[in-house]
């Protein structure tokens, strides 16, 4: 079982994948951050800020600190 383990590690050995490949791979990871693109991420921060914003207002309404 074991005997041989080294030559068939060898021979699966990975090939060199063509340049399209490696561009695509590279591009993906370059651009991506947990499955989102540049533009999901900026929405995501944008409606982080709000809900932080009307959350700290709720919270100064709920505490007396700020009146109408």
């Amino acid at each position: 079982m074991f005997d041989d383990l080294r030559q068939q590690a060898n021979e699966g050995e990975l090939e060199e994948p063509e340049s399209d490949e490696v561009e695509d791979t590279v591009h993906m990871q370059g651009n991506y951050f947990l499955g989102m693109t540049p533009q999901q991420r900026f929405l995501l921060a944008v409606m982080f800020v709000i809900w932080i914003c009307i959350m700290s207002a709720f919270c100064l309404l709920a505490t007396g600190k700020v009146g109408f």
